[in-house]
């Protein structure tokens, strides 16, 4: 089955852009004038990612990333005009995985869906491999260099949630709502306290991955070079 894109852009002329690109790289591509489009879109087609306006009319580019948040779990790349650190957070705070500032070079936009898509097939498996550290799923087990750690049920999804998306910034509210789920009445203090656990245990023992704080957004986990 080809990889299906979604373009959702008010332009014309950048659909037309990237679609011929795509294409070209063999993928399936839809196409969407604006946001309400690429939502009843996304109802009737298998979509694997979305490659997002910001400035559409109606349903704006982040709205839309809040609702394919909220009811997807596909890779998303924001496009707009602006580039200030503003408008960079409100981007990361709607749940976009990764934002590029118009113009651009389209072969900058392909290598960045490129390594989204990678990333993402982390998900559909139960075993997360980074290098020499394996987090298995289904037995909540850390193995690393032949060592097994089975750590508190919290740490453990915290750093599956994390690990599944590379590079992907949560924000507190987000990972509290993934991990902990939506009722719970802790406040964000309690991801600060797990992602400090999980470098003290980590830190010294793997140096596969990296928890990186993003300052005034939240917390990714970046993949160190092998």
């Amino acid at each position: 089955m080809k990889t299906h894109l979604l373009i959702a852009d008010d332009d014309a002329h950048i659909r037309e852009l990237l679609q011929f690109i795509f294409k070209k790289e063999n993928y399936l591509v839809s196409e969407a004038a604006d946001g309400e489009e690429a939502a009843a879109l996304m109802e009737r087609e298998q979509i694997h990612l979305a490659v997002v306006d910001v400035m559409m009319p109606g349903k704006n580019g982040l709205e839309l990333c809040e609702e394919i948040r909220s009811y997807y779990d596909i890779p998303v790349i924001l496009l707009t005009a602006k580039g200030e650190l503003e408008d960079k957070e409100k981007g990361y705070l709607s749940g976009t995985d990764d934002y590029l500032v118009k113009p651009f070079e389209p072969k900058e936009l392909l290598f960045r869906v490129k390594a989204l898509l990678r990333r993402y097939q982390f998900v559909s498996s139960d075993v997360i491999t980074l290098n020499r550290t394996v987090i298995d799923r289904k037995s909540y087990e850390i193995h690393i260099d032949g060592e097994t750690f089975v750590i508190p049920l919290k740490e453990f999804e915290l750093l599956a949630q994390l690990a599944s998306h590379p590079g992907r910034i949560f924000t507190r509210e987000q990972l509290l709502e993934l991990v902990w789920g939506a009722g719970y009445e802790g406040g964000s203090r309690t991801i600060d306290v797990h992602i400090k656990r999980l470098r003290e245990r980590f830190n010294e023992k793997s140096c596969d991955f990296i928890l990186t704080t993003v300052r005034g957004l939240g917390y990714k986990l970046e993949v160190c070079s092998p």
